[in-house]
């Protein structure tokens, strides 16, 4: 193996490595996910030589250089307040969901017109329309951080896999009779961070992990006592966190299919569930008006994001995972902090209820989907 670069990664902190092997180029990462402003640099180097041959006494030099640069960007102030920027009128029918690719450059929107669209951020112009399903198409999801495939769920209860360059159609995901899959409209879905593997929930109260390449079912995941709402894997793709019409979310190993901890303190449906870039927070929406931030690796509650005067539906890390982004039905989306629980902003202008909202990679960057019927860009 011979190294041939290396590349800076901020969300979250890492170092990407290109190097060859047998004649061809290949890539994998150092993840720094504990870094701080105040981490000694020497002490991180000694222990990323530890673990990774490729870095050299040659490179040691450069890797410094990197790291104090992820602790420059970490110590950076983030006091950004957003201004509207676009708004777009979508789909003819009602919208469903929104999600950006990694860079922010173009989204995807979910309609009840059955289709998915690509847009470019920027123009606002329509790249490409994904045509096939049967019925609703609920959840939409790029494949970050590469972003070069999209994966749409539908009420026709299938999962299907495009080509965000083309708008093609690879494949399409479905419950096989002789085995379990889903029987009743896929709700969410998300990709791991390899791409490798795609997790769905149902309204059938089950959550389903899928081998990418194969389109095999992997697992699935029985435990919940309602519908399912929301599912995401963490950074590292060993967790899985599901929310559920039951008013509670579970963290579950996504190798073993296990059932790690059950989150608990709403007093009604949990409507959505997320983690931050680093996989080490969760938080949570709820029909009862508030969102909650739980530890993810001690699952314990951290604080409770209260201030909406409707049921919150969406919500979102930035990549910085300083603050959590709530869309709700009281038309307007809220940013907060983390760490004191207090309201930093309120986005207005939307006539209709938010249903779907998002941070770019860089955080600088907000789309909000909206019931009636435009998506609205802000910066």
């Amino acid at each position: 193996m011979r190294l041939k670069q290396l590349h800076i990664r901020y969300y979250p902190p890492g170092i990407i490595l290109d190097f060859e092997k047998g004649g061809q180029l290949r890539t994998k990462s150092i993840d720094l996910l504990d870094l701080t402003p105040e981490c000694d640099v020497n002490e991180v180097l000694l222990e990323i030589r530890r673990v990774e041959p490729l870095i050299t006494v040659s490179r040691e030099e450069q890797v410094k250089f990197l790291i104090k640069k992820l602790q420059d960007k970490l110590s950076q102030p983030d006091d950004h307040k957003f201004d509207l920027f676009k708004t777009l009128q979508a789909h003819i029918l009602p919208l469903t969901n929104v999600a950006f690719n990694k860079s922010g450059s173009s989204f995807i929107t979910g309609s009840y017109d059955r289709t998915c669209k690509i847009w470019d951020t920027a123009s606002g112009t329509e790249l490409h329309t994904l045509e096939g399903h049967k019925n609703v198409v609920y959840a939409v999801a790029f494949n970050n951080p590469y972003g070069d495939k999209i994966a749409t769920g539908s009420f026709d209860k299938t999962c299907r896999l495009w080509s965000a360059e083309t708008g093609q159609c690879f494949y399409t995901f479905r419950g096989h009779t002789a085995e379990i899959g889903h029987s009743a409209e896929i709700i969410s879905l998300s990709f791991n961070t390899v791409g490798s593997r795609l997790v769905t929930g149902s309204f059938d109260h089950t959550v389903s992990v899928w081998d990418v390449p194969s389109g095999r079912l992997v697992h699935n995941l029985k435990g919940h006592r309602g519908e399912i709402s929301s599912v995401n894997f963490n950074w590292d793709s060993s967790l899985i966190v599901t929310a559920s019409m039951d008013k509670t979310c579970k963290v579950w190993d996504a190798e073993g299919g296990r059932c790690l901890a059950t989150l608990t303190g709403h007093n009604d449906e949990v409507l959505d569930v997320c983690f931050n870039f680093k996989g080490q927070l969760i938080a949570t929406a709820s029909a009862d008006g508030t969102s909650r931030v739980y530890d993810a690796q001690t699952f314990q509650f951290v604080c409770k994001l209260e201030g909406h005067e409707g049921e919150i539906s969406k919500v979102c890390f930035n990549p910085q995972g300083t603050c959590v982004l709530t869309g709700s039905a009281d038309k307007t989306a809220r940013v907060w902090s983390v760490s004191s629980g207090s309201c930093l902003q309120v986005l207005e202008g939307h006539t209709d209820e938010i249903f779907s909202c998002a941070f770019n990679y860089y955080g600088d960057t907000i789309i909000t989907g909206s019931k009636d019927n435009t998506c609205r860009i802000w910066r």
